[in-house]
């Protein structure tokens, strides 16, 4: 099925819409797909994280927002386990992250990062069939499988023969994500995957990720210190500062907090985040 950017909710088959990253979407809907109960994370003599109690509800993009520093990209390797707490608990699917085999976890999870960490010597399909070659996944079926990703992430069927070095920036962070899909997990983890790209491709990657996430309902936690992109790209956002959650609000509820820390996020992006939180898919 394709589907062009700029169609409207409305326009979807009702097979392929979903409530995520709408403002008003129904966060009690089902249990949580991750949570964090009262974790801490210390290195030396460093509270990097302080008490974190948040749950993640399947389905939905949690973005967490915050400075340099606020423990956005910790929390986000707790879930795998990149990092253990110092004290806490992290679920996932309702079990303890700790009693999970850790390659079991991290196959079923999806991660994509700044750096995009594509291996410089393998080709694009082979970067992309890593995961599901690792599963035993018949060669037939990986082939189909990396074809198929690769027209989901917006890129020519050609591309699967190239190496990271022949393809630039935007398309090296469209194969990270093809990559972070390719054995279907649930969950999706994302640090500043757009960070380094320049607005243009950004601002086209934002909107493939919104078709993306509304076609196949992965439950994704996205770190960004952008308020413009956290309100666009959100379900809700967790606001850090300092290694606390501040407070975790929709997009609606964030650009009208009375929360001190928020409204100083409001006022230092300027005018036009009512827009911003409001715009979905266009």
């Amino acid at each position: 099925m394709q589907i062009e950017f700029g169609t409207s909710e409305s326009e979807l088959p009702r097979s392929v819409r979903s409530p995520v990253c709408l403002a008003n979407m129904p966060l009690d809907a089902a249990g949580p797909a991750i949570e964090f109960r009262d974790v801490s994370y210390r290195v030396g003599d460093v509270q990097v994280l302080v008490g974190l109690n948040l749950q993640v509800v399947r389905g939905e993009t949690l973005v967490l927002l915050g400075r340099s520093g606020s423990g956005k990209t910790t929390t986000l390797k707790l879930i795998n386990r990149l990092i253990l707490p110092t004290t806490g608990e992290i679920l996932v699917n309702g079990q303890s992250n700790a009693n999970v085999d850790l390659t079991r976890l991290r196959r079923g999870i999806g991660y994509v990062i700044q750096e995009v960490g594509l291996f410089p010597h393998f080709t694009v399909a082979r970067n992309i069939g890593l995961v599901p070659r690792i599963e035993g996944w018949a060669s037939d079926r990986i082939r189909a499988r990396v074809q198929a990703l690769l027209q989901l992430v917006g890129l020519p069927a050609e591309v699967a023969e190239r190496y990271p070095h022949q393809l630039s920036g935007g398309q090296r962070q469209r194969v990270g994500v093809a990559r972070a899909l390719a054995a279907d997990p649930q969950i999706l983890l994302m640090d500043e995957p757009f960070g380094a790209l320049d607005p243009v491709t950004r601002d086209d990657l934002q909107r493939e990720f919104l078709m993306l996430q509304r076609r196949l309902n992965k439950t994704v936690v996205f770190v960004t210190h952008d308020l413009r992109e956290a309100l666009r790209l959100g379900s809700r956002i967790a606001l850090m500062e300092a290694g606390k959650l501040v407070a975790a609000l929709t997009p609606q509820e964030f650009v009208k907090s009375s929360d001190p820390w928020a409204a100083a996020y409001v006022r230092a992006f300027g005018d036009g985040l009512q827009s911003a939180a409001n715009r979905g898919p266009s």
